[in-house]
């Protein structure tokens, strides 16, 4: 077995990321057959699918670590972890590229149509929903996901590939991860909208917005070898989401995600042929 684990490094952990996050789902909700949920249900259930989900990485991460290179792996790991030193530039990367996009995205498609506005212009409770994105973007989007995603799967495939192919592979399969939550709570994240529109919106972000940003968190972390920063890179990114998406939903939420995904890819093509140099090796 430790032969195994040790020639598909890669494989076994994401066997072991679905395997946690998504047979803990279907354990929590009762099966296959509640999805999608009711909207009650998922209403009731959401909050703990979501911290079943996100031990998916957290759990896999430290425990491939350990299963690849015993005390060792987890000694490299938490050198990631303690690597905060970095040019302030990044700093400035991590915590503005999110927030920055997605406002200039939802503030320039609000020109056509004011139901595009960001969500913390219309909310009346500003406070709290900026405390709950930054909050919820900090301990998932930060700590759990990046612990796995950039603390194991990364450093592993970038053995054998480039940036470009590093970050697609874990892009795809990152989107992919948030398939089972986003099916399942549907009827209670998509609202009174057609269930299509939404499946729309989510599948834009999750497999075109996703991929792109994650090419750009590998771009940054080989040129830093800092996980705080890409927590911080991934955690603003979602508080942004959280935080300024439009409270409109369905085909405005489609739209956002499109435009947003588009914008990225852009910026990944720009820094791609800007630093060929990094992207070859």
């Amino acid at each position: 077995m430790k032969s195994f684990f040790n020639r598909h490094p890669v494989l076994c952990y994401y066997f072991s990321v679905f395997a946690i996050s998504w047979g803990g789902i279907l354990l929590l909700i009762g099966g296959p057959g509640q999805i999608p949920g009711t909207h009650e249900q998922a209403e009731r259930l959401f909050v703990p699918a979501l911290l079943i989900m996100f031990a998916g990485p957290f759990l896999s991460g430290i425990l491939m670590n350990y299963l690849i290179e015993g005390k060792e792996g987890l000694r490299k790991l938490l050198s990631h972890f303690l690597k905060w030193r970095a040019e302030g530039r990044w700093y400035l990367i991590a915590v503005f590229t999110g927030p920055l996009l997605v406002s200039a995205v939802l503030f320039g498609l609000s020109i056509f149509n004011e139901e595009f506005l960001p969500g913390i212009i219309t909310t009346k409770d500003k406070i709290g929903s900026i405390i709950f994105g930054v909050g919820w973007g900090l301990l998932g989007g930060g700590l759990l996901e990046e612990t796995g995603w950039t603390g194991f799967a990364v450093p592993q495939l970038r053995k054998q590939h480039g940036i470009l192919s590093t970050g697609l592979i874990v892009g795809i399969l990152w989107g992919i991860w948030h398939f089972m939550i986003a099916f399942w709570a549907s009827n209670y994240l998509g609202g009174a909208d057609s269930w299509t529109m939404f499946v729309a919106g989510f599948l834009a972000f999750y497999l075109l917005v996703l991929p792109a940003f994650r090419i750009l968190l590998v771009f940054v972390f080989d040129r830093t070898k800092s996980l705080p920063i890409i927590m911080l890179m991934l955690a603003f990114l979602s508080a942004g989401t959280l935080i300024l998406q439009p409270s409109a939903t369905g085909e405005i939420t489609f739209i956002w995600n499109f435009a947003l995904g588009i914008v990225l890819w852009i910026i990944v093509v720009w820094v791609l042929t800007t630093n060929r140099e990094h992207f070859s090796q």
